[in-house]
């Protein structure tokens, strides 16, 4: 069943071009807007960002936020008996998966919203229908109050079950930008062709983006850490 955002009109969209509020170490505008609540502590301004998380993927593999450290992704919610718009918003999955499976970078994580019934077992099927490739793209489950939090929380997304629908379950039809520092940098109408476009182009764009432009809350790997001591400017993000 086709969802609205959870919060939207709590939701505020920060665009760097209108805001003076700046962490004083941003030495150039950031690409897109933070989404979600900003707030500032002190000089350095705090984004919302994706809570830890631990679930299960298609292949029984645990997956958490150390999954997906220096990694942007793309993560959404279905459920595997979903008719309505899950396997288009999958098959459209499947097309950005498809333009970056080459780039170890980019990562994809898709909820159940239905734990009870998708199980590994059953998920295994799913991705191998809409060609999910392991380490790549994983389908997760795991505690249904988990999943839902995290989904309402975090991603600003419905997520919920609800005996009214006709199919039990309600859950955002959109495709969410998730950038290094696990935040949400935008989002997309999954089942819309044309928005999955600007999505596989706003990925290769967010890629040039500074790593000095995301402020004092950013979480370096321990890569970027050891190449930033050593006066080397490698660290910069490129495609």
């Amino acid at each position: 069943m086709k969802g609205l955002l959870y919060i939207l009109p709590l939701v505020f969209l920060f665009a760097s071009c209108g805001d003076t509020e700046t962490n004083e170490v941003e030495t150039t505008k950031l690409l897109f807007p933070v989404l979600g609540e900003k707030r500032l502590n002190g000089k350095d301004t705090m984004y919302h960002t994706i809570a830890d998380f631990s679930f299960v993927n298609q292949f029984g593999d645990t997956i958490s936020q150390k999954n997906t450290e220096g990694k942007y992704y793309v993560a959404n919610f279905f459920f595997a008996t979903c008719q309505s718009i899950c396997p288009r918003m999958n098959s459209q999955m499947g097309r950005v998966q498809q333009a970056y499976l080459a780039d170890p970078e980019i990562l994809f994580l898709s909820h159940t919203v239905n734990p009870l019934h998708d199980t590994v077992e059953v998920l295994a099927q799913y991705g191998s229908k809409y060609g999910a490739v392991k380490n790549k793209w994983h389908l997760l489950t795991g505690d249904k109050k988990a999943i839902y939090d995290l989904g309402k929380q975090s991603y600003l997304i419905n997520a919920v079950e609800d005996d009214g629908t006709e199919e039990g379950f309600i859950h955002s039809e959109y495709l969410l930008l998730i950038d290094k520092q696990k935040r949400i940098r935008a989002l997309y109408d999954g089942t819309d062709s044309i928005q999955v476009n600007k999505l596989i182009e706003d990925i290769k764009l967010l890629k040039t983006e500074r790593s000095e432009n995301i402020g004092l809350n950013m979480e370096q790997t321990p890569k970027e850490k050891e190449t930033k001591n050593s006066g080397d400017n490698s660290s910069i993000l490129k495609k």
